[in-house]
């Protein structure tokens, strides 16, 4: 659900922050218009509002010698809650699954991993995906090159569209001043 008292500064905020998390206070106020003080206290009330989850770092994949990228489809023999419970865990524990998503469609389940090379892939793969139980079936596909890759939202979008239907009928008429 959008939160309903962002305001132009707070995605200013958000925006600057996506594109550089180490940009200091004084330079993120003179970005948004805001003196430090004020914008320190508007980072840490989206900080605790969960709306910025956690400050990382980027690293080259490539440059670490993580060259290849495989999506990989794998289908439950049932999708029943233990099972889904078994392998969400085991994907949670392993750092070369990027993401792991809960699909609808032919695959239950759709992991995007990085690895070194194929040998890496194979005991990935041979080693533990094929070992969970209820595994019924893998399909591994590879990304032969990157197109696109980003981590910022596209805060723009829903910026522009406001607070749901919902919100805006129930809050009265001062709802769009700026808090």
């Amino acid at each position: 659900m959008l939160p309903e008292k962002l305001d132009a500064a707070d995605w200013k905020i958000l925006a600057a922050l996506q594109a550089d998390a180490r940009i200091s206070n004084v330079d993120l106020a003179r970005k948004v218009n805001l003196t430090p003080s004020p914008c320190l206290a508007r980072v840490r009330e989206l900080e605790r509002k969960g709306l910025i989850e956690r400050y990382v770092t980027l690293l080259d994949p490539k440059a670490l010698g993580l060259t290849l990228s495989v999506f990989i489809q794998v289908r439950l023999e049932k999708q029943v809650e233990r099972s889904l419970e078994r392998f969400e865990q085991a994907m949670s524990e392993r750092p070369e699954v990027m993401e792991c998503y809960l699909m609808t469609g032919a695959s239950d389940y759709l992991l995007r991993v990085v690895v070194t090379d194929m040998q890496a892939l194979e005991r990935f793969i041979v080693d533990f995906l094929s070992r969970i139980p209820g595994i019924g079936n893998i399909q591994s596909s590879f990304a032969l090159k990157q197109v696109k890759y980003q981590t910022a939202l596209p805060l723009e979008a829903v910026a522009a569209s406001g607070p749901p239907a919902a919100s805006r009928a129930t809050r009265g008429p001062r709802a769009n001043r700026p808090s």
